[in-house]
């Protein structure tokens, strides 16, 4: 990625043509307030999130999930009433057996959080309740490995307050991979799976200058510090690592650097180059690489109006779009772009509904529309669920050009098996409106 400026003022670059559109406002009882959330979408083509502080009443505020149509018909499907789960701060994760999973901050047995599953028709099971001595406080969506099991962490809890990575599997058997202990990081931020197998991500704080860490971790529980910041190059970084098209990893923290933070670049082997360092206008949310090859992010404050802004990353800095409060204010979750090609996300504030509780937008760049894999690897045989955006029958799959046999067909959701003699490579759907090919490569393991 090239070298960039960040600058969120109002004389920014001027941005491309695009198309701004609000989907629905949070009044409080359909939803309120979520937080670093990313919408996740589902096998129907809807998008399902959670958000902080709604409830059936004004005073059963443990926040909810909700579903989203393209269209933006907005429902509630589940309300949080702290036994089983109290404020939810991250989003979903759909996992291969159809099921969405995902964390609240609080509530459960002790109060100190919960993990549970949800149908996309929103029947909610808790699978465990978190003690403080293996976890609390966990606040980031969950990621699921080709293994089927499920990976997350959390804010605190563990031997010295500082947090812990954990495995689940889909029936809700937890078992702690590593606790942190301020030296090797403190408060760590959600993983990621790369195409090695192992896990990575960041933490806020600890290691060897308390300004927060880049760590590697195995499946097993095999844990490596591949980075220290030190404050010039960057200080608190909160939302985890992305891995490029490049098998690079790229993140950014909140402070350090000149002013208020950095972008940067890390190899696997853990060689950390600063990419930029940001404007006290800016204040950059989680990084995303969409179709195009480019990064997306969303900026928390800054903008034309200082409410926020949605910016691209590329040769130059471009905002496509700044929040005025009434789209919406300071949208801190990381943006999804789906099967369509726009990108959907939340705001934590702003909007028309009752209290300004937030809102949920699309932004249309005009990229096209792809097809995604559940999961991205998997051997010969692995069913595979794939995507789509409101696709017509009759459909071929071909696995980097080997043809599969389609098992099922919905026009948001095909499912398939990897073929034999696949290799690693693009899955592609023809249909009879044309060819669409998956957003990132499927990786034929043994």
């Amino acid at each position: 990625m090239p070298r960039i400026s960040i600058l969120l003022l109002a004389t920014a670059l001027a941005a491309q043509a695009q198309t701004f559109t609000t989907l629905a406002n949070f009044n409080g009882t359909n939803g309120a307030a979520p937080q670093e959330m990313t919408l996740v979408q589902g096998p129907d083509g809807a998008f399902y999130g959670t958000t902080y502080l709604a409830g059936a009443t004004p005073t059963s505020d443990n926040g909810n999930v909700f579903k989203i149509t393209r269209t933006g018909k907005l429902t509630n499907l589940h309300y949080f009433d702290s036994t089983d789960g109290a404020l939810p701060w991250a989003g979903l994760v759909l996992a291969t057996n159809g099921y969405f999973y995902g964390t609240t901050q609080f509530g459960g047995a002790l109060n100190d959080g919960t993990i549970f599953k949800m149908t996309p028709a929103g029947a909610l099971t808790s699978l465990f309740s978190f003690n403080s001595t293996d976890g609390a406080t966990p606040s980031v969506a969950l990621v699921q490995a080709t293994s089927g099991n499920l990976f997350g962490t959390t804010l605190a809890g563990g031997a010295a307050a500082c947090g812990t990575i954990f495995k689940i599997t889909p029936r809700g058997t937890v078992k702690t991979l590593h606790t942190f202990n301020s030296t090797d990081g403190c408060i760590p931020g959600p993983l990621i799976q790369a195409t090695d197998g192992n896990f990575y991500g960041t933490t806020f704080k600890g290691g060897a200058s308390n300004d927060g860490t880049i760590f590697k971790i195995t499946a097993a529980g095999l844990f490596t510090t591949l980075y220290s910041f030190t404050g010039p190059d960057g200080q608190y970084p909160p939302y985890g690592v992305l891995q490029a098209a490049d098998g690079n990893f790229y993140g950014d923290t909140s402070a350090g650097g000149t002013c208020c933070g950095t972008f940067f670049k890390i190899t696997p082997a853990g060689e950390l180059t600063i990419l930029s360092s940001n404007t006290p206008a800016a204040t950059p949310g989680a990084l995303i690489q969409a179709t195009d090859g480019n990064f997306y992010v969303p900026s928390v404050t800054g903008g034309a109006y200082g409410e926020g802004a949605i910016i691209k990353l590329s040769s130059k800095l471009t905002i496509l779009h700044s929040f005025n409060q009434t789209d919406g204010a300071f949208p801190d979750g990381a943006l999804l772009q789906a099967t369509d090609g726009s990108f959907y996300g939340t705001t934590n504030q702003g909007g028309t509904g009752r209290g300004l509780m937030g809102t949920v937008f699309r932004l249309s760049t005009g990229l096209g529309p792809f097809v995604k894999t559940i999961p991205t690897a998997g051997p010969p045989g692995t069913v595979v669920k794939i995507l789509c955006t409101d696709l017509t029958e009759p459909v071929t799959v071909t696995f980097n050009g080997a043809p599969a046999v389609v098992t099922s067909f919905a026009p948001n959701l095909i499912t398939t098996t990897v073929p034999s003699g696949a290799t690693t490579g693009t899955v592609q759907v023809t249909t009879p409106a044309g060819r669409l090919s998956s957003n990132t490569p499927f990786f034929v393991t043994q």
